[in-house]
Protein backbone atom coordinates (compact mmCIF):
# COMPACT_ATOMS: atom_id res chain seq x y z
CA UNK A 1 0.00 0.00 0.00
CA UNK A 2 1.07 3.55 -0.70
CA UNK A 3 1.46 6.36 1.84
CA UNK A 4 -0.44 9.65 1.71
CA UNK A 5 2.92 11.42 1.92
CA UNK A 6 3.32 11.10 -1.83
CA UNK A 7 0.69 13.84 -2.27
CA UNK A 8 2.85 16.41 -0.48
CA UNK A 9 2.57 18.64 2.58
CA UNK A 10 -0.02 21.04 1.17
CA UNK A 11 -2.51 18.30 0.27
CA UNK A 12 -2.08 16.56 3.62
CA UNK A 13 -2.12 19.51 6.01
CA UNK A 14 -4.00 22.33 4.21
CA UNK A 15 -1.93 25.29 5.55
CA UNK A 16 -4.26 27.94 4.13
CA UNK A 17 -7.27 26.34 5.78
CA UNK A 18 -5.32 26.18 9.05
CA UNK A 19 -4.52 29.89 8.76
CA UNK A 20 -8.20 30.72 8.16
CA UNK A 21 -9.30 28.77 11.23
CA UNK A 22 -6.57 30.39 13.35
CA UNK A 23 -7.84 33.83 12.31
CA UNK A 24 -11.41 32.84 13.23
CA UNK A 25 -10.24 31.56 16.61
CA UNK A 26 -8.17 34.70 17.25
CA UNK A 27 -11.17 36.91 16.39
CA UNK A 28 -13.33 34.86 18.78
CA UNK A 29 -10.81 35.26 21.62
CA UNK A 30 -10.60 39.02 21.05
CA UNK A 31 -14.39 39.39 21.08
CA UNK A 32 -15.21 37.24 24.13
CA UNK A 33 -12.17 38.18 26.22
CA UNK A 34 -11.45 41.80 25.35
CA UNK A 35 -14.11 43.55 23.28
CA UNK A 36 -17.27 42.01 24.77
CA UNK A 37 -18.34 45.37 26.26
CA UNK A 38 -19.03 46.68 22.77
CA UNK A 39 -21.99 44.30 22.48
CA UNK A 40 -25.39 44.72 24.15
CA UNK A 41 -25.37 42.64 27.32
CA UNK A 42 -21.83 41.48 26.58
CA UNK A 43 -19.97 39.71 29.37
CA UNK A 44 -16.60 37.99 29.38
CA UNK A 45 -16.73 34.50 27.90
CA UNK A 46 -16.56 31.69 30.43
CA UNK A 47 -13.79 29.09 30.45
CA UNK A 48 -16.33 26.45 29.49
CA UNK A 49 -17.56 28.42 26.47
CA UNK A 50 -14.02 29.14 25.30
CA UNK A 51 -13.07 25.48 25.69
CA UNK A 52 -16.12 24.33 23.69
CA UNK A 53 -15.48 26.73 20.83
CA UNK A 54 -11.76 25.95 20.74
CA UNK A 55 -12.44 22.21 20.60
CA UNK A 56 -14.93 22.80 17.79
CA UNK A 57 -12.38 24.71 15.72
CA UNK A 58 -9.63 22.15 16.39
CA UNK A 59 -11.99 19.36 15.29
CA UNK A 60 -12.83 21.35 12.15
CA UNK A 61 -9.16 21.35 11.23
CA UNK A 62 -8.77 17.65 12.04
CA UNK A 63 -11.76 16.80 9.85
CA UNK A 64 -11.18 19.17 6.92
CA UNK A 65 -7.51 20.16 7.12
CA UNK A 66 -5.58 17.07 8.23
CA UNK A 67 -4.77 13.95 6.16
CA UNK A 68 -8.25 12.69 7.09
CA UNK A 69 -9.69 15.07 4.48
CA UNK A 70 -7.41 13.66 1.81
CA UNK A 71 -8.21 10.10 2.90
CA UNK A 72 -11.91 10.98 2.67
CA UNK A 73 -11.45 11.52 -1.07
CA UNK A 74 -9.68 8.18 -1.40
CA UNK A 75 -11.76 5.81 0.77
CA UNK A 76 -15.46 5.86 1.57
CA UNK A 77 -15.10 4.89 5.23
CA UNK A 78 -12.91 7.97 5.88
CA UNK A 79 -15.48 10.11 4.07
CA UNK A 80 -18.22 8.88 6.41
CA UNK A 81 -16.08 9.52 9.50
CA UNK A 82 -15.74 13.07 8.18
CA UNK A 83 -19.47 13.40 7.70
CA UNK A 84 -20.23 12.13 11.19
CA UNK A 85 -17.75 14.46 12.85
CA UNK A 86 -18.61 17.47 10.73
CA UNK A 87 -22.38 17.31 11.16
CA UNK A 88 -22.99 15.39 14.38
CA UNK A 89 -20.07 16.30 16.67
CA UNK A 90 -18.69 19.72 15.76
CA UNK A 91 -21.95 21.80 15.64
CA UNK A 92 -22.80 21.19 19.34
CA UNK A 93 -19.35 22.44 20.38
CA UNK A 94 -19.75 25.63 18.35
CA UNK A 95 -23.30 26.26 19.56
CA UNK A 96 -22.32 25.83 23.22
CA UNK A 97 -19.10 27.80 22.72
CA UNK A 98 -20.72 31.08 21.72
CA UNK A 99 -22.10 33.27 24.56
CA UNK A 100 -25.77 34.23 24.40
CA UNK A 101 -25.03 37.90 23.68
CA UNK A 102 -22.84 36.91 20.73
CA UNK A 103 -25.54 34.67 19.32
CA UNK A 104 -28.07 37.51 19.67
CA UNK A 105 -25.77 39.96 17.90
CA UNK A 106 -25.63 37.56 14.93
CA UNK A 107 -29.20 36.28 14.89
CA UNK A 108 -30.89 39.67 15.34
CA UNK A 109 -29.56 40.93 12.02
CA UNK A 110 -32.57 41.79 9.81
CA UNK A 111 -31.53 39.41 7.02
CA UNK A 112 -30.54 36.49 9.26
CA UNK A 113 -33.34 36.60 11.86
CA UNK A 114 -36.35 35.42 9.76
CA UNK A 115 -34.32 32.84 7.83
CA UNK A 116 -32.79 31.32 10.96
CA UNK A 117 -36.14 31.35 12.79
CA UNK A 118 -37.67 29.36 9.93
CA UNK A 119 -34.76 26.93 9.59
CA UNK A 120 -34.69 26.11 13.32
CA UNK A 121 -38.35 25.20 13.66
CA UNK A 122 -38.06 21.59 14.87
CA UNK A 123 -39.90 19.90 12.01
CA UNK A 124 -38.23 22.09 9.37
CA UNK A 125 -34.78 21.54 10.92
CA UNK A 126 -35.22 17.75 10.91
CA UNK A 127 -36.41 17.66 7.30
CA UNK A 128 -33.74 20.04 5.99
CA UNK A 129 -30.77 18.30 7.56
CA UNK A 130 -31.80 14.68 7.10
CA UNK A 131 -33.27 15.36 3.66
CA UNK A 132 -30.14 17.05 2.35
CA UNK A 133 -27.91 14.43 4.01
CA UNK A 134 -29.83 11.58 2.35
CA UNK A 135 -30.07 13.43 -0.96
CA UNK A 136 -26.30 13.90 -0.95
CA UNK A 137 -25.73 10.15 -0.71
CA UNK A 138 -27.85 9.28 -3.73
CA UNK A 139 -25.15 7.87 -6.07
CA UNK A 140 -25.90 10.18 -9.01
CA UNK A 141 -25.88 13.29 -6.82
CA UNK A 142 -22.86 12.16 -4.81
CA UNK A 143 -20.71 11.56 -7.88
CA UNK A 144 -21.55 14.98 -9.34
CA UNK A 145 -20.96 16.91 -6.10
CA UNK A 146 -17.81 15.00 -5.20
CA UNK A 147 -16.08 15.88 -8.47
CA UNK A 148 -16.90 19.61 -8.68
CA UNK A 149 -14.95 21.91 -6.36
CA UNK A 150 -17.46 24.76 -6.13
CA UNK A 151 -20.52 22.53 -5.98
CA UNK A 152 -18.87 20.41 -3.28
CA UNK A 153 -17.93 23.49 -1.22
CA UNK A 154 -21.44 24.97 -1.56
CA UNK A 155 -23.27 21.75 -0.72
CA UNK A 156 -21.15 20.79 2.29
CA UNK A 157 -21.31 24.35 3.65
CA UNK A 158 -25.09 24.40 3.29
CA UNK A 159 -25.33 21.00 4.97
CA UNK A 160 -23.20 22.31 7.85
CA UNK A 161 -25.60 25.25 8.28
CA UNK A 162 -28.52 22.80 8.31
CA UNK A 163 -26.66 20.74 10.94
CA UNK A 164 -26.40 23.86 13.14
CA UNK A 165 -30.14 24.41 12.62
CA UNK A 166 -30.87 20.75 13.47
CA UNK A 167 -28.93 20.93 16.75
CA UNK A 168 -30.22 24.38 17.71
CA UNK A 169 -33.62 23.36 19.20
CA UNK A 170 -31.83 20.85 21.46
CA UNK A 171 -28.85 22.85 22.68
CA UNK A 172 -29.44 26.59 22.58
CA UNK A 173 -30.21 28.33 25.87
CA UNK A 174 -31.69 31.59 24.55
CA UNK A 175 -35.14 32.00 26.18
CA UNK A 176 -36.61 33.53 23.02
CA UNK A 177 -35.47 30.54 20.96
CA UNK A 178 -36.81 27.71 23.12
CA UNK A 179 -39.05 25.61 20.89
CA UNK A 180 -38.60 22.25 22.63
CA UNK A 181 -38.76 21.29 26.27
CA UNK A 182 -38.92 18.18 28.41
CA UNK A 183 -39.90 14.99 26.65
CA UNK A 184 -40.30 16.82 23.33
CA UNK A 185 -36.50 16.88 23.08
CA UNK A 186 -36.44 13.11 23.56
CA UNK A 187 -38.96 12.67 20.74
CA UNK A 188 -36.97 15.04 18.54
CA UNK A 189 -33.80 12.97 18.96
CA UNK A 190 -35.67 9.74 18.22
CA UNK A 191 -37.10 11.27 15.05
CA UNK A 192 -33.64 12.47 14.04
CA UNK A 193 -32.24 8.97 14.40
CA UNK A 194 -35.07 7.44 12.39
CA UNK A 195 -34.75 9.92 9.52
CA UNK A 196 -31.01 9.40 9.04
CA UNK A 197 -31.32 5.61 9.02
CA UNK A 198 -32.46 5.09 5.37
CA UNK A 199 -29.27 6.69 3.98
CA UNK A 200 -27.10 4.51 6.21
CA UNK A 201 -29.12 1.40 5.36
CA UNK A 202 -28.77 2.06 1.64
CA UNK A 203 -24.99 2.14 2.04
CA UNK A 204 -24.65 -0.78 4.45
CA UNK A 205 -26.91 -3.29 2.68
CA UNK A 206 -26.05 -2.53 -0.95
CA UNK A 207 -24.53 -5.58 -2.63
CA UNK A 208 -22.43 -3.56 -5.07
CA UNK A 209 -20.28 -0.43 -5.00
CA UNK A 210 -22.62 2.56 -5.38
CA UNK A 211 -20.30 5.46 -6.09
CA UNK A 212 -18.22 6.00 -9.22
CA UNK A 213 -15.94 8.40 -7.35
CA UNK A 214 -14.56 5.38 -5.48
CA UNK A 215 -14.93 2.63 -8.12
CA UNK A 216 -14.14 4.38 -11.40
CA UNK A 217 -10.45 5.43 -11.68
CA UNK A 218 -11.23 8.53 -13.76
CA UNK A 219 -13.98 9.80 -11.44
CA UNK A 220 -11.81 8.94 -8.45
CA UNK A 221 -8.96 11.02 -9.87
CA UNK A 222 -11.37 13.92 -10.46
CA UNK A 223 -12.46 13.76 -6.82
CA UNK A 224 -8.84 13.82 -5.71
CA UNK A 225 -8.31 17.08 -7.60
CA UNK A 226 -10.47 18.81 -4.98
CA UNK A 227 -7.67 18.52 -2.43
CA UNK A 228 -4.54 17.66 -4.43
CA UNK A 229 -2.97 20.13 -6.89
CA UNK A 230 -3.38 18.94 -10.49
CA UNK A 231 0.37 19.32 -11.04
CA UNK A 232 1.01 16.81 -8.25
CA UNK A 233 -1.52 14.29 -9.57
CA UNK A 234 -0.08 14.54 -13.07
CA UNK A 235 3.20 13.07 -11.88
CA UNK A 236 1.59 10.10 -10.13
CA UNK A 237 0.41 6.84 -11.63
CA UNK A 238 -2.70 6.08 -9.59
CA UNK A 239 -5.21 3.35 -10.37
CA UNK A 240 -7.69 3.66 -7.48
CA UNK A 241 -8.34 3.42 -3.73
CA UNK A 242 -6.97 -0.12 -3.58
CA UNK A 243 -3.51 1.46 -3.63
CA UNK A 244 -4.17 2.92 -0.16
CA UNK A 245 -6.46 0.36 1.48
CA UNK A 246 -6.61 -3.40 1.84
CA UNK A 247 -10.43 -3.33 1.82
CA UNK A 248 -12.46 -4.16 -1.25
CA UNK A 249 -14.71 -1.40 -2.62
CA UNK A 250 -17.80 -3.07 -1.15
CA UNK A 251 -16.16 -3.63 2.25
CA UNK A 252 -15.00 -0.01 2.28
CA UNK A 253 -18.53 1.19 1.51
CA UNK A 254 -20.17 -1.04 4.11
CA UNK A 255 -17.65 -0.04 6.76
CA UNK A 256 -18.41 3.60 6.04
CA UNK A 257 -22.13 3.09 6.55
CA UNK A 258 -21.58 1.11 9.76
CA UNK A 259 -19.19 3.72 11.19
CA UNK A 260 -21.64 6.52 10.40
CA UNK A 261 -24.47 4.67 12.13
CA UNK A 262 -22.36 3.79 15.18
CA UNK A 263 -21.13 7.35 15.66
CA UNK A 264 -24.65 8.67 15.16
CA UNK A 265 -26.06 6.26 17.76
CA UNK A 266 -23.36 7.21 20.30
CA UNK A 267 -23.82 10.96 19.82
CA UNK A 268 -27.62 10.81 19.85
CA UNK A 269 -27.52 8.43 22.82
CA UNK A 270 -25.46 10.89 24.87
CA UNK A 271 -27.74 13.80 23.96
CA UNK A 272 -30.84 11.66 24.57
CA UNK A 273 -29.62 10.70 28.05
CA UNK A 274 -28.84 14.33 28.85
CA UNK A 275 -32.25 15.51 27.65
CA UNK A 276 -34.10 12.78 29.56
CA UNK A 277 -32.27 13.28 32.87
CA UNK A 278 -32.60 17.07 32.59
CA UNK A 279 -36.35 16.63 32.19
CA UNK A 280 -36.46 14.13 35.07
CA UNK A 281 -34.53 16.45 37.42
CA UNK A 282 -36.79 19.36 36.59
CA UNK A 283 -39.84 17.22 37.33
CA UNK A 284 -38.35 16.10 40.65
CA UNK A 285 -37.50 19.69 41.63
CA UNK A 286 -41.06 20.82 40.96
CA UNK A 287 -42.76 18.06 42.97
CA UNK A 288 -41.57 19.10 46.48
CA UNK A 289 -42.65 22.66 45.85
CA UNK A 290 -46.14 21.49 44.91
CA UNK A 291 -46.36 19.17 47.96
CA UNK A 292 -45.24 21.93 50.28
CA UNK A 293 -47.83 24.28 48.83
CA UNK A 294 -50.56 21.70 49.37
CA UNK A 295 -49.36 20.88 52.91
CA UNK A 296 -49.49 24.47 54.14
CA UNK A 297 -52.71 25.50 52.50
CA UNK A 298 -55.23 26.77 55.01
CA UNK A 299 -57.92 24.17 55.68
CA UNK A 300 -61.22 24.84 54.04
CA UNK A 301 -63.97 25.80 56.52
CA UNK A 302 -66.50 23.11 57.23
CA UNK A 303 -69.77 23.58 55.48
Amino acid sequence: MFSLDLFGFRANWSPFYLLALMLILAAYYLIVLKHYRRFDGGTRGTKKQIAFFTVGIVLLYVVKGSPLDLLGHITFYAHMIQMAALYLIIPPFLILGMPNWLWRSVLNKPVIKPIFAFMTKPLIALVLFNGFFSFYHIPLIFDVVKTDMWLHAAYTTMLFVFAIAMWWPLLNVLPEHQTLSGLKKVGYIFADGVLITPACALIIFANTSLYATFSDPQAWAQALELCVPASTLAGLNLSGPEMFSSLSLLEDQQLGGVLMKIIQEIVYGVVLAHAFFSWYRSEQENEPAEDEYTMYQAPRPAE
